[in-house]
């Protein structure tokens, strides 16, 4: 692409594409922020927002082991994960549908023959819990957190999915809606797409400046 802020998305003028899941394709903050407010509650602890941005950030892992440190908390790590994936499956399963036109967009790049991958800090167990999104058929490659060093302040997942599918950054397109994400991306080469999301945390100013793109949904990008 030889132009990144002159980028098409319809029809599409690069050859990959790399999306978040949560905020990007489905809302999900609202599910996300449930489970923090158990989990803070549960410990005597006053809900934090700040932490809850965070978190959405550094991913599973990480984020249980930067909880342990901020908190001082006694439990393991591996069983904050667990606690997190347990709770999150048990909402994911019935509630998480994609956001409207995100699936026909997804489906209608890949009729175009562009290859098609998903960079979430979710985990599979709780991608895997849904009823009413097949994310094992919607994407070629599929990258969650756990599966890379470092969190979305860092390039890692998204140079990850590009290696998957044998792609060059440059001739990637990530879809994001949080902004150390976007930033990331950006510094990896890639195009960046920010998405509004439903989340009243999203710093959107600062994303349309950041992004060489910036839509309010997936409806109307098909003409």
């Amino acid at each position: 692409m030889s132009d990144p802020r002159q980028v098409s998305l319809w029809p599409p003028s690069f050859s990959t594409a790399i999306f978040d899941f949560d905020g990007t394709l489905a809302d999900t903050w609202s599910l996300w922020r449930q489970v923090d407010e158990i989990f803070f509650s549960s410990r005597g602890l006053p809900f934090d927002e700040d932490a809850s941005t965070t978190l959405a950030t550094l991913g599973f892992a990480a984020g249980a082991q930067w909880c342990v440190e901020r908190y001082r908390l006694r439990d393991e790590v591996a069983d904050i994960v667990d606690e997190w994936n347990r709770l999150g499956a048990a909402l994911y399963e019935s509630e998480v549908r994609l956001r409207p036109g995100a699936e026909a967009y997804v489906r209608a790049l890949r009729s175009r023959g562009v290859r098609v991958g998903l960079a979430t800090t979710n985990d599979p167990h709780v991608l895997g819990a849904m009823r009413h999104v097949d994310v094992g058929g919607l994407f070629d490659e599929v990258v969650c957190g756990r599966e890379v060093a470092r969190g979305k302040d860092h390039p890692d997942i998204y140079l990850e999915a590009a290696r998957r599918m044998g792609a060059d950054p440059a001739d990637c397109v990530v879809f994001e809606d949080i902004l150390p994400g976007t930033l990331s991306a950006a510094r990896a080469g890639m195009t960046t797409v920010a998405v509004a999301s439903s989340d009243p945390r999203q710093p959107a100013s600062e994303l349309r400046r950041a992004a060489d793109r910036w839509i309010v949904g997936w409806e109307g990008l098909l003409g």
